[in-house]
């Protein structure tokens, strides 16, 4: 108690002018929610290497708002590199339980322009412009009493931002997690892992590598998943909600896998987690929109209305919306440009599309009124829910 009425009498001896520690901001923020409308630049608060190759880069709010997702969803960065606007999704790795802060973490991709740039150029203390938080490939969404979460390299950031939230909300949920990586040096994560698994009786994490590496004294498991390595880790599987994330190769192996024991598709849940890494497929452009007829006359143009930030713009009819709305200064998520990743995703209020996609958007979803923005060229004047 002497301690903390000396420390009281000090601070009023302060002079005139000399500098006093002031209450961070979001002490009195507590209650406003970030959103990319109200602000669209965060600060970098911290840079962490996670492994030799793979960094976790933490943001904040200037004005101290906190953040609100779901575990699992993603951000899109907005970065100027070599004089070039680029947008680039990230899931978001960190917990919505600790929502001062977001953090995502990348990978070195080699060539990768995006991830190197991270790695090489941003710092604590630089801005970037965000967008989101978005995305549907969240747990939140899927409760169950038992996951089995599967992931390959960076493609754990996902699951690892499930994992976090259960942990830090005392759920003593009935989790698998198994992880693939080529060594165990490039295990993201692993000693985090391994915290959650000793705090949860329920939480499990099992790690096959490649090869071994560098380490001489790696006890796990050495090779690839395969269905009856999976059925002795989890021997439950076909009783649990599964969430995949990792390189396409993988996942495709992983749907194989799962195909071949008979699972139900319904459990099913899997996101693709790096454009930088993906190669457009060579697909025959699949035409879908609601109610699309023929092409309008080439020299046309029409008005696109964005319903909830009241924009109005002008597209011309062989233009994609994304690339009119980009010229008019109008900020709208986007990552591939290729109809593959679904970032542009918005609901059509009224007005026809010709849009050509390559998997980003499903069925249901455009039965729904759902367009993707950087494929859909306008046959009519639009309104668009964003």
């Amino acid at each position: 108690m002497e301690a903390r009425h000396t420390m009281m009498r000090d601070a009023q001896m302060l002079e005139p002018g000399e500098s006093r520690l002031t209450r961070p901001a979001f002490w009195s923020r507590l209650g406003e929610r970030w959103t990319s409308d109200d602000e669209e630049t965060l600060v970098c608060c911290q840079v962490r290497e996670e492994t030799h190759d793979v960094k976790s880069f933490f943001f904040m709010s200037r004005e101290g708002r906190t953040f609100v997702f779901e575990p699992g969803q993603f951000v899109t960065l907005e970065l100027e590199i070599d004089g070039e606007t680029i947008n680039r999704c990230y899931t978001i790795s960190s917990a919505p339980t600790r929502p001062h802060t977001i953090s995502i973490t990348v990978k070195r991709v080699p060539g990768g322009k995006v991830s190197n740039w991270l790695h090489d150029n941003l710092r604590a203390g630089d801005t970037v412009r965000v967008l989101g938080p978005a995305g549907a490939f969240t747990c939140a969404r899927r409760p169950s009493g038992k996951y089995l979460f599967l992931s390959a390299g960076s493609g754990i950031t996902p699951l690892m931002s499930m994992s976090r939230t259960h942990h830090e909300l005392g759920e003593d949920r009935d989790i698998v997690f198994l992880h693939s990586a080529r060594t165990p040096d490039d295990i993201i994560f692993a000693r985090e892992l391994d915290l959650i698994a000793s705090n949860h009786r329920n939480f499990r994490t099992a790690f096959v590598c490649e090869r071994i590496g560098q380490r001489s004294n790696w006890s796990g498991i050495t090779g690839f998943l395969t269905l009856p390595l999976l059925s002795l880790i989890a021997p439950d599987f076909m009783e649990r909600e599964i969430f995949t994330c990792g390189p396409a190769p993988y996942m495709e192996a992983v749907r194989k896998m799962l195909a071949d024991a008979g699972f139900d598709r319904s459990q099913y849940h899997e996101e693709s987690f790096s454009f930088e890494e993906t190669v457009a497929p060579e697909l025959d452009a699949v035409a879908a929109s609601p109610a699309v007829s023929d092409e309008a006359p080439a020299g046309e143009r029409f008005a696109v209305s964005f319903a909830k930030s009241r924009r109005e713009i002008e597209c011309a009819a062989d233009q994609h919306v994304l690339d009119a709305a980009r010229q008019a200064g109008v900020r709208l998520p986007s990552s591939c440009t290729q109809g593959m990743c679904g970032t542009c995703k918005v609901k059509l209020v009224s007005g026809q599309v010709e849009m050509k996609h390559n998997g980003g958007i499903r069925q249901r979803e455009i039965d729904q009124g759902m367009v993707l923005l950087c494929c859909s060229k306008p046959l009519t004047d639009l309104v668009i829910d964003k």
